[in-house]
């Protein structure tokens, strides 16, 4: 279930909209005030005011859907902990995973935190919603060797980028740009040509957070980059556009199926993503020795501890290395 904004209509007090903040204390306006009520204004604050990506914004509306249909339409200012165990349980016996169960209740946690301090409404606390520890897992990423079959997936060897299809040099050029970058993806589908400094290989953009970041781009990124441009023929401003009458920013979905499609085709043995592509730089740079304090700025971590917990202990090579070379006992 998904909760459209089309469907739910914010109620009004007698003498301002809620989103204002004002609201009418008695019960029957607060009863009012259900999830699927509050929803679209906490949508649009979480999009405009908190400047969360669009693929955020989908995973708390799917979210709140789960939500709606696990314990029903509740006014937030009555939702309760036997609200949130119910949830829970009803969660477990669908056999969600714990990375799941998480993104539902950050979903709701975010959801009471826009109620108390937009709206003053007056809800059970936050941090009564205990997030579940989602368990480590194991860094994927490509080798050398893994990326090139990739690659060689989308356009194999010997055939000239001039003559392939126009989507296959897109995600090509789209693929080069993740692995010259580290970007996220929401990142790269966000920028505009004009974004891009070709002289300095750079580009400005507001990464997670709303905080700005410079990426660098590798001549390679830049040389497929440039490839795919030289075959654009519209004057849109996307840096990747998608295919149409009038081309529009590239979709999200439509690159999740180019990634399922080449993989299969590539044979790799790996789910490949966007994401993995990321984690595929950063065990690059780190494999060649690059210190970890750039990773982390490479990739626009806040915290170094981030990048430690992703990448350190990774590049068994140095460590065994090591190993031999400072421990003795003699």
């Amino acid at each position: 279930m998904q909760i459209s904004p089309q469907e739910l209509i914010p109620v009004k007090s007698p003498e301002n909209t809620f989103i204002q903040g004002h609201i009418d204390e008695s019960e029957d306006v607060r009863r009012s005030l259900t999830i699927s009520t509050v929803a679209p204004a906490f949508l649009d604050w979480t999009r405009y005011e908190m400047r969360r990506a669009p693929n955020t914004i989908q995973r708390y509306r799917e979210a709140l859907g789960w939500i709606v249909r696990d314990i029903g339409d509740q006014p937030v200012a009555f939702l309760h902990l036997g609200h949130i165990l119910s949830l829970r349980r009803k969660m477990e016996e669908r056999g969600c995973q714990e990375a799941r169960m998480a993104a539902i209740l950050n979903a709701l946690r975010s959801l009471l935190k826009f109620s108390r301090s937009v709206l003053r409404v007056r809800t059970i606390d936050p941090r009564e919603v205990r997030i579940p520890r989602i368990p480590r897992r194991d860094v994927v990423y490509l080798s050398k060797e893994e990326v090139q079959r990739f690659l060689d997936a989308i356009i194999p060897p010997g055939e000239s980028w001039e003559e392939s299809m126009f989507s296959r040099l897109r995600f090509r050029a789209l693929v080069e740009v993740l692995l010259g970058t580290g970007a996220r993806i929401s990142e790269v589908l966000s920028l505009d040509r004009s974004d891009v400094n070709l002289d300095h290989r750079e580009a400005k953009i507001i990464g997670k957070g709303n905080k700005q970041r410079t990426l660098f781009f590798t001549e390679r990124s830049l040389e497929w980059l440039g490839r795919y441009l030289s075959r654009r023929r519209d004057d849109e401003r996307p840096l990747f556009v998608g295919s149409g009458d009038v081309p529009s920013r590239l979709a999200y979905d439509a690159v999740k199926t180019a990634f399922q499609r080449f993989e299969k085709r590539s044979t790799v043995g790996k789910t490949i993503t966007a994401h993995i592509l990321r984690h595929t730089m950063a065990t690059t740079l780190l494999f060649n020795g690059c210190p970890i304090g750039h990773i982390r700025a490479l990739l626009g971590h806040e915290r170094l501890d981030t990048t430690c917990r992703y990448y350190l202990g990774l590049d068994l090579r140095a460590a065994k290395a090591a190993h031999e070379e400072f421990l003795k006992y003699e």
